[in-house]
């Protein structure tokens, strides 16, 4: 996955707006519903894609038509009928549709609301030795933004330093989120610094580098 990739550019693109018009407090008064529809398409496009790519949909129609139907029940915001069929998926299905069905699981518990599950879901996923590891970070940047509000900011900031540094993919996004833990933890000082990187970042993708000169310029004030 290229640096720029568009999912990742896209991640908190619905925070724009509110970074624009309106102080932090606001940003995180919205930021929850925000987050429900992110992780969705996030999931579907992502997750979905990779599994397209790794197993043959001609011997795995039964799954595939499985998988279809409970994305369309999602969209269609029908997420107890989806949740049915993905729980059939995630345990009769074959590897990379369960896989699939698993992340999508967990992006239907973060719809109906439940953040606090949906975070434990993605993480036992990012743990999960037997998925590709890409998949297992995006689970792990999944994780850290609904638990951005409630769960432990130290403890997922300890989760995501493995994907901060180097080049891994996740790198900016993971960035973003360890920065958004710390002011939300009342350290002001180091959210300011990592936005401030960020931000000077050559090789950060253009909308990231935006909010965080955003959240640069709100936390200088």
């Amino acid at each position: 996955m290229a640096d720029r990739d568009p999912e990742q550019d896209n991640l908190f693109k619905e925070i724009d707006e509110d970074l624009r018009q309106q102080k932090y407090a606001d940003l995180w008064k919205k930021y929850g519903n925000y987050v429900i529809g992110a992780a969705v398409a996030l999931v579907i496009g992502v997750a979905s894609v990779k599994g397209w790519e790794a197993y043959d949909l001609n011997r795995k129609s039964e799954d595939s038509k499985l998988l279809s139907s409970a994305l369309k029940s999602i969209a269609s915001d029908k997420p107890d009928i989806a949740s049915g069929i993905l729980e059939k998926l995630a345990k009769e299905g074959s590897a990379g549709y369960a896989v699939m069905a698993r992340f999508n699981q967990a992006a239907v518990l973060a719809k109906k609301g439940n953040r606090k599950a949906a975070s434990s879901a993605y993480f036992a996923l990012s743990e999960d030795s037997g998925i590709d590891e890409i998949l297992r970070d995006m689970a792990l940047i999944m994780s850290a933004l609904h638990g951005v509000e409630s769960g432990d900011a130290t403890l997922l900031t300890e989760r995501l330093s493995r994907l901060t540094g180097g080049t891994n993919p996740w790198r900016f996004s993971a960035k973003e989120l360890t920065a958004l833990l710390a002011q939300q933890s009342g350290n002001k000082s180091q959210a300011q610094k990592l936005f401030k990187e960020l931000s000077d970042d050559a090789k950060a993708p253009s909308g990231i580098r935006a909010r965080a000169a955003e959240m640069t310029a709100i936390l200088s004030e």
